[in-house]
């Protein structure tokens, strides 16, 4: 009965990470919920919940927190985030000339740099009518 237990888990990761990994929108727990239960009829948020910090645990996702909520990111790899003041929005920002870190000055200085997360906040294209 435990080996079940486990590989439904195991199941149950695996397509909340798929989900997560097919959208670039950043979404709530209770979206990826919405969409997994579409997958898996009998899932609950707090499996959703319990899953998603196993992810992130396990450096399989990103969580942004903006101390209101928490959104995830399937995408792990080095980029930025845009969060829109406006519609609430979050965007990948792929430009790493915007922001130069500097990680060999910061480990003469003694710190080992593990990783950089930048938010940019304001107002996007779309909400500045600004669409491309």
């Amino acid at each position: 009965m435990e080996g079940n237990i486990k590989r439904r888990n195991t199941q149950q990761r695996k397509v909340i990470l798929e989900i997560l990994r097919s959208t670039d929108i950043h979404p709530t727990a209770d979206w990826i919920y919405e969409r997994a239960r579409q997958v898996i009829p009998n899932i609950s948020l707090g499996t959703v919940y319990r899953n998603l910090k196993i992810l992130k645990d396990e450096g399989l996702i990103l969580e942004l927190n903006d101390g209101k909520q928490s959104r995830f990111d399937g995408r792990i790899d080095e980029h930025f985030h845009f969060k829109c003041t406006s519609c609430n929005s979050i965007y990948d920002i792929d430009r790493h000339e915007i922001v130069q870190i500097d990680k060999e000055k910061l480990g003469r200085e003694g710190y080992t740099v593990q990783g950089c997360e930048v938010v940019f906040t304001g107002i996007c294209p779309k909400c500045n009518g600004n669409q491309n």
